[in-house]
């Protein structure tokens, strides 16, 4: 079992100031993994007081500067990818062959920033008015856990090719995955306070980052009711806002659908990482006339979704990542009747992978 006691601040890993300590289980057997202490409010600013002592002169690099940091931290994280894969499939329970697709994506985005940086122009011109694009200073990033390493490199490399300095408030839920990451990021040897990483909870390190004043931009991935209290709270420092929020949009199956392709298609995005993505269409709308039809061609294709060890490269459905997260899983039904949603259901258990 690992314990984790250390933050991401200022080019060093320091030691939490903390009192908080969190259990992560593992889903497929529901045992602790791992024990990780809490950032708090002064981890959090000794963070931002980095980020902000850094950006005083990167804030004023070049671009050729930052396209040389992105390469650097492309080449340190591609080192990792097997670890990153590896930890995303233990500490999440994301299945084998979509973890390893979202590791991969998240490392390639410093090569996609770099090349984009390259070919965005700094500086136009329009008759006698010039337009120069500034990096706007600290940025606070805050992410989701269920797609840890995608969302921290597609955050952070845009804000390195801005020019901008950060802290990244990582689920605590991702507290491996997010080790594993920064461990590698810290071989690219960056200078001092322009990666800093605190894990706590978003009522402590969040909040923080929205309402400290030094904290000029905030990008946040989650939940709509924790995004208006984001928008509200930040406004009183009138900062820079970004943000993703979670909701899906169901599945249609039309009149004229051809059932043998479209109900495979619909499960594919419905049980994506598990059901537990912001793109899954785990809700799903057909005509009235057709939903026997629709009942019938799910069960027929329900069986190439087997669910089961997310390490095993056959399994298309893991674990939910949490218990609550099963229980809400488990309080949705799909709208083509309780008796489907339940068979549905228990294909997405929590700490049980033998169906």
């Amino acid at each position: 079992m690992q314990t984790l006691t250390k933050h991401y601040i200022d080019g060093t890993f320091v030691e939490s100031h903390g009192s908080e300590v969190m259990d992560i289980i593992k889903p497929t057997n529901r045992q602790v993994i791992a024990r990780v202490t809490m950032a708090n409010e002064q981890d959090t600013k000794r963070a931002i007081a980095a980020a902000k002592s850094a950006f005083i002169t990167f804030g004023r690099s070049t671009k050729e500067e930052r396209t040389q940091i992105l390469r650097r931290l492309h080449q340190a994280a591609s080192a990792r990818v097997d670890k990153l894969t590896a930890a995303m499939v233990e500490e999440y329970g994301g299945v084998v062959q979509f973890a390893g697709i979202i590791v991969q994506t998240g490392v390639s985005a410093f090569l996609a920033a770099e090349q984009a940086l390259q070919e965005l122009p700094l500086t136009r011109n329009w008759g006698k008015t010039t337009v120069t694009l500034e990096p706007v200073g600290v940025a606070g990033l805050i992410t989701a856990w269920n797609a840890n390493t995608l969302f921290i490199c597609l955050k952070l490399d845009a804000a390195f090719a801005a020019g901008c300095t950060f802290v990244i408030k990582p689920s605590e839920l991702s507290s491996l995955q997010t080790q594993v990451l920064v461990e590698a990021l810290h071989e690219a040897n960056l200078p001092k306070g322009l990666l800093n990483v605190v894990t706590g909870r978003g009522n402590v390190v969040g909040a923080e980052l929205v309402r400290n004043p030094d904290v000029d931009k905030i990008s946040f991935t989650g939940s709509v009711g924790v995004g208006k209290s984001i928008m509200r709270d930040g406004a009183e420092t009138m900062k820079r806002m970004t943000l993703e929020l979670g909701g899906k949009s169901p599945t249609i199956v039309l009149d004229d659908a051809v059932l043998g392709q479209a109900i495979p298609s619909a499960l594919v995005m419905a049980f994506m990482n598990s059901g537990q993505a912001c793109a899954a269409g785990t809700r799903l709308l057909v005509p009235k006339s057709r939903l026997d039809a629709v009942r019938g061609a799910i069960l027929d294709a329900m069986p190439a979704f087997p669910a089961g060890d997310p390490a095993d490269p056959k399994t298309a459905v893991g674990p939910m990542v949490s218990q609550s997260q099963y229980g809400n899983m488990a309080s949705t039904r799909l709208s083509l009747a309780p008796t489907l949603g339940a068979h549905v259901v228990s294909h997405l258990r929590y700490g049980q992978v033998a169906l």
